[in-house]
Order: structure tokens, then C-alpha cells, then sequence
């Protein structure tokens, strides 16, 4: 039996490596980045304490909701994070303090991502008058301060989890129309797209199956982005007041860092959980954001091919 020379093994693997399908590729090479690790077991645990938290907090003797804790009270084995301003225990409030936020952010960054890729594909497609009159739209939309538009429209129409989720899709799918746009001239001068012109494909088909494909990279770490920056306008609302309402067995974190602010020169320790919460949680999406840009082949700064 012949051996196999070491230039016959390099050969074979290489051969190897080209039949890997892209998506094992990414898993690959997020699996050997360190970063997208911490990133990717950090989103977990968060997603996986909003869901099993009310069991937690269940299970534990202290009540988020009552009194018991003392106001202000000082951390302590039973009350490990304190009380806030009301005496509420504040390491409870804080487990539950993500629910709405992970909600309202996943759900809301799906609805921007689809409608902004969408439209920004389309129009990169036609091109045309249409396209330089959506995009002038888009230019006047990106002027104008959002969180002040965000204030209005959720001060007029209420709090409600829902209407926060519609409203932020609508407003951060508004920078995904240039991104997917860009990303689409990128494409539709190519040989492979111009041959399903010529073919006489429909103008869907030709972008779901030839440009939506070859966008999905750029759109699902602009997605990424998208997500991180969502979850710091919400908590922004909660912590001027115009999130999750007190009461009703719900709690948020910049909701309990807005309450606990007047005091927290003196006594911090009841900002300590939702502060830390959220920033794990950021970090998280931003090391794994990071991490799958480079496993994509992309650079995140410029949404570009490296």
C-alpha cells in the first residue's frame, strides 16, 4: 500500500476545505475566536435568564415586589444587591429586569433589519429616479434626533412593549435601507446578476436568489450592531421614564438605575446589578458582533469585504 506524502495530505485537505458550506466555515472559525466565545455565552445566559428567571425569582425567599428589603437597605446575604428608594430587594428586580428589554430589542431589530434590507436591496436594484427619492427621504430621516422623535411618538401613542417594538424598528431600520443599498451596488453590476436579467428572471426572483444571498453576511452583522444600539435607546426611554410602567409585576433595568439615581453618590449599590446586567449584555452582542465580522470575512468599520 502506498503512503501518503505529506504535498497528497496537504492536497486532500485543502480539497477538504472546499467542500465546507459557508455556514461551517463561519462556525469554524467563530469557534477558534475567543472573543465571539465570550460574546456567544453571554447572550446566552442573558437570553436564558429572561426565560427562566420568573422560576428563579420563584424560588428565592425574597420578593421583588414587596417592601421587605428596607429603603436603601445595604447589601446583605439575603438581599445580596440592597434595597432601592422603595425597600424593594433589588437582586430580584434586577434577574427580571431583562425580560422586556430582550423582547422588545430582538423583536424590533428583526422588524428594522427586514423592512430596511429590503427596501435598501430593492432600491440598489431599480436604481433610478425611485431610488434617488427614497434615498433622499432616508438622508432627511437620518438628520433629525431620534430620541426626541422616539419621546414623542411613545409619550403620544403609550409605553406599551409593543408600540416601543414597532417604533424602534421603524426608526433603526432606517440606517439599514443605506447599508443593504450599499451593499447591493456592490452586486447587481456582477455577471452572475446580469445573466438572470438577460435570462428574463422576475425582478423578485432575481432578488431573493441572486442578491439577498450574497448581502446576508453584511446584513446580519449590521444586525448585530443594530441590536446593541437598540437595547442602549430603550433603556434610554426607561430611564427617562417612557418604558416598562411601575407596577404590573414587571421591572427594567434603566428604570431601576433612573429611581436609584438621586442617591447614588451615597448608597450605589442598588445601580450595581442593572448596570452591570446591561453592560455584560452589550459587551456580549459587541464581542460576538466583532467576532463574526472577521469570521465573515468583513470589516466592521467600513461594512466591507476585507
Amino acid at each position: 500500500m502506498a503512503a501518503i506524502t505529506p504535498e497528497v495530505a496537504g492536497t486532500q485537505e485543502e480539497s477538504l476545505q472546499k467542500r465546507k458550506s459557508p455556514f461551517v466555515e463561519t462556525v469554524e472559525n467563530l469557534r477558534r475566536s475567543w472573543s465571539g466565545k465570550i460574546g456567544f455565552f453571554l447572550i446566552v445566559f442573558h437570553i436564558l435568564l429572561a426565560l427562566l428567571s420568573p422560576v428563579i425569582v420563584d424560588a428565592l425567599p425574597a420578593d421583588p415586589f414587596t417592601r421587605e428589603a428596607g429603603r436603601n437597605a445595604a447589601p446583605s446575604l439575603q438581599y445580596p444587591f440592597g434595597g432601592d428608594e422603595q425597600g424593594r430587594d433589588v437582586f430580584t428586580r434586577t434577574l427580571l429586569g431583562g425580560r422586556t428589554l430582550l423582547l422588545v430589542t430582538i423583536f424590533g431589530t428583526a422588524i428594522a433589519m427586514t423592512w430596511g434590507s429590503l427596501v435598501g436591496i430593492l432600491m440598489g436594484f431599480l436604481g433610478g429616479r425611485i431610488d434617488d427619492i427614497v434615498m433622499r427621504l432616508i438622508d432627511a430621516f437620518l438628520a433629525i434626533p431620534w430620541l426626541l422623535f422616539l419621546l414623542l411618538i411613545v409619550g403620544i401613542v403609550g409605553t406599551d412593549p409593543w408600540i416601543q417594538m414597532l417604533t424602534l424598528g421603524f426608526f433603526y431600520g432606517i440606517p439599514a435601507v443605506r447599508v443593504s443599498r450599499a451593499a447591493t451596488l456592490d452586486y447587481v453590476t456582477r455577471e452572475f446578476v446580469l445573466s438572470a436579467r438577460a435570462r428574463g428572471e422576475k425582478k423578485r426572483t432575481v432578488i431573493l436568489r441572486e442578491l439577498l444571498p450574497n448581502v446576508t453576511d453584511i446584513l446580519l452583522v449590521e444586525g448585530a450592531m443594530r441590536w446593541s444600539w437598540m437595547m442602549l435607546a430603550f433603556i434610554s426611554l426607561s430611564f427617562l421614564g417612557f418604558g416598562v410602567p411601575p407596577g404590573g409585576g414587571r421591572t427594567d433595568w434603566g428604570l431601576m438605575i433612573s429611581l436609584s439615581r438621586k442617591i447614588m453618590a451615597l448608597q450605589p449599590w442598588a445601580t450595581f446589578g442593572p448596570i452591570i446586567f446591561l453592560s455584560s449584555l452589550i459587551i456580549g452582542i459587541n464581542l460576538f458582533a466583532d467576532a463574526l465580522a472577521k469570521a465573515l470575512g468583513l470589516d466592521r468599520s467600513q461594512g466591507a469585504p476585507v
